[in-house]
This record gives structure tokens, sequence and C-alpha cells, in this order.
């Protein structure tokens, strides 16, 4: 059973960074369209930034110039670094891995970004 496990979420000050990490097993990083999604509170799950199975990354506007999207095949984790954060990213943030028709998620990780 694929399972995937986000870390690294926290209270930070607006303009700070933090670095998220999604820890896969049971599922190969590099062979899956792996995502970072957000929800805020009474908001809509959104799409951050996504990296396809061959390493081509894309991004939501917001997250342009901020954040960065990466995997580490030996590691079998995808980073999501995030700097110049604003109290409008705050939320929790989410790992997905989707092949075929398989989607999976982990728990989220929160984080918190005070002005």
């Amino acid at each position: 059973q694929a399972q995937l496990v986000e870390s690294g979420g926290g209270l930070v000050q607006a303009g700070g960074s933090l670095r998220l990490s999604c820890a896969a097993s049971g599922m190969t990083v590099s062979m899956y369209l792996m995502a970072w999604y957000r929800q805020a509170p009474g908001k809509q799950r959104e799409l951050v930034a996504e990296i396809s199975n061959l390493g081509s990354a894309s991004y939501a506007d917001f997250a342009k110039g901020r954040f960065t999207i990466s995997r580490d095949g030996t590691k079998n984790t995808v980073f999501l670094q995030m700097n110049s954060l604003k109290p409008e990213d705050t939320g929790r943030y989410y790992c997905s891995g989707k092949r075929l028709m398989s989607t999976y998620w982990g728990q989220g990780t929160q984080v918190t970004v005070s002005s």
C-alpha cells in the first residue's frame, strides 16, 4: 500500500522560508505525477505545484518565483521549498501522487505564516 508522509510545516514570520518534505513508501515518486496542494480554512483545496515523471515542474501563479518543487529519487521524497512566505500562504499542505487510475494523498502538514 502506497503511503505519503508530509513534514516540515510550522509557524514562520512573513518573509521567511520553509521546506516541506513528502516521503513516499510503496511507490516510486519518479514514476508518478507528484504534487503539492494546500487548503486554507473555509477554502477549497488548490494546486500549488507539480512535477511530472519526466521532471517537468509547473506552478500556480501565486507560487511562481517563490516556491520550488523538486524530488530526490534516492530518498524517494518530494520537496517544496517556500520562500518569501506571506500570511495568505497559511494553510494545510498536502502531497499527492497520481499515476494511471491511482491517486494517493498524505495527511498534510500545517503551515502558518504570521504577519
